[in-house]
């Protein structure tokens, strides 16, 4: 299985992005797909996540509102759409798949996804 990331690059605070996360290889429809960050001298946080199914989605609480994500299963791809952005929103972002979720739960927890794609910058100027 390989993720490939795009979409990041510098945006000024209010702005939008969209990042998408492309699955290929033996892929499942029954995939969690989640965003990650890892914003300069922090740990990673999980961001948003979206199952591959039912289209359970979970946002961290200071994007809600701001940040959507949808998948396209056809295209094998799923999107994070960023608005209203905030310098602290400031990171590099990864998209990760866990292969055995559990139904209708979005786990948050970065060791449950098995797979990672590369990390994608996003900067946020003030």
């Amino acid at each position: 299985v390989q993720l490939q990331a795009s979409g990041g690059g510098l945006v000024q605070a209010g702005g939008s992005l969209r990042l998408s996360c492309t699955a290929s290889g033996r892929t499942s429809t029954n995939w969690l797909m989640g965003w990650f960050r890892r914003a300069p001298g922090k740990e990673r946080e999980f961001v948003a996540g979206i199952s591959w199914r039912g289209g359970d989605t979970y946002f961290k609480d200071s994007v809600k509102g701001r940040f959507t994500i949808f998948r396209d299963n056809t295209k094998k791809t799923a999107t994070l759409q960023m608005n209203s952005l905030k310098p602290e929103d400031t990171a590099v972002y990864y998209c990760a798949v866990d292969i055995n979720p559990a139904p209708r739960i979005v786990t948050t927890v970065s060791t449950m996804y098995e797979y990672w794609g590369q990390g994608t910058l996003v900067t946020v100027s003030s």
